[in-house]
């Protein structure tokens, strides 16, 4: 089950609906989260949960147990929004951080003033670049050992943080994260070798999308397949347990790829290489995995069909999803399926 914004968590803490929404589709081989934030300055969406106070991690450990409780596996995906946030949606005191100064076209949902422009954010300073790559470790640590989740995903796609990092156009530095692929891809693989000393790289996945136009970034580049050929080796090289490769031209309309990226990064990365895009049937699943893939995500039908494995394996037709509340508060298009 592929990551979903759903956007239920009130006051960024994950609840009792989400412990049932979760445990409703536990029947998929591995559930991945919504994305969570590690701190205060990533809540960039309204009612996302978080991953850096008690009562988060408290709730993150009651929606596994759910999950367990019905043989289900369950990674959380840590997403730090950077730059693609509005200041209302940001708890009290946060800073919107991004590599460089450069504000995002487009806009944000708010719950209090509807959609309104994304903030200008703050260049990041070498400190604060130390300091929000340890409050991925520590969320990290704390949702394996204190909320009992079974790995977790680094979301390095679909223009948030890390993607800013790796992505020319959000990335303007001149110092050791700007510039050449080494330099704006350390900031990805420096957080993914934190996380994987402290948990272990057979708990971490990272999430990549090549190509990817979504939250204003560049989605051709002369050196884009290198970026990635690159990345896949060096995250290869801590031993983790996947790379999860988000195919934006089925969701979010991007333009088509040039090369065969999939194949390129699948060469480079030892570990499992998960992907997926318009799957609502055992046909198109099998056509990733025949293609040289390993696992198959899936989104949306998960949203409609809880038991979308079992509706599968019997042939029973899906039901589509309500895009009216994919977003809202309550339990209506969430729960109720």
């Amino acid at each position: 089950m592929a990551p979903l914004t759903r956007s239920r968590a009130i006051d960024n803490i994950p609840n009792k609906l989400m412990e049932t929404y979760y445990q409703q589709r536990a029947t998929a081989g591995l559930i991945i989260t919504e994305g969570t934030s590690p701190s205060p300055n990533g809540i960039g969406y309204p009612r996302i949960p978080g991953a850096y106070s008690d009562a988060q991690i408290e709730g993150w450990k009651n929606v596994a147990n759910a999950v367990h409780a019905k043989g289900g596996k369950i990674f959380v995906q840590l997403m730090h929004t950077g730059r693609i946030t509005a200041k209302a949606n940001l708890p009290e005191g946060s800073i919107t951080l991004a590599p460089s100064a450069i504000q995002a076209a487009g806009e944000m949902f708010t719950d209090q003033d509807g959609m309104v422009a994304h903030e200008i954010p703050k260049a990041m300073t070498l400190q604060e670049i130390k300091s929000t790559q340890d409050e991925f470790v520590l969320a990290s640590k704390r949702l394996i050992n204190e909320a009992n989740v079974d790995g977790i995903e680094l979301h390095a796609a679909n223009g948030y943080l890390l993607n800013q990092f790796i992505n020319p156009k959000s990335n303007q530095r001149e110092d050791l994260y700007g510039e050449s692929i080494e330099n704006r891809s350390r900031f990805v693989l420096e957080i993914a070798e934190k996380v994987a000393n402290e948990i272990g790289g057979s708990k971490v996945g990272v999430r990549l999308s090549p190509y990817g136009a979504f939250n204003d970034l560049q989605s051709h580049y002369d050196d884009i397949e290198d970026t990635f050929i690159y990345l896949s080796q060096e995250l290869s090289k801590l031993n983790l347990s996947y790379i999860h490769i988000v195919d934006q031209r089925v969701a979010f309309g991007a333009p088509d790829f040039t090369t065969d990226i999939k194949k390129s990064i699948k060469e480079n990365f030892k570990g499992t290489i998960i992907s997926g895009g318009d799957v609502n049937s055992i046909e198109k699943g099998e056509a990733i995995i025949n293609s040289g893939l390993d696992l198959v995500y899936v989104g949306r039908p998960f949203i409609s069909n809880p038991d979308f494995v079992e509706k599968l394996q019997n042939n029973l037709e899906l039901k589509s999803p309500d895009a009216d509340t994919f977003y809202s508060p309550g339990e209506q298009g969430y729960t109720d399926y």
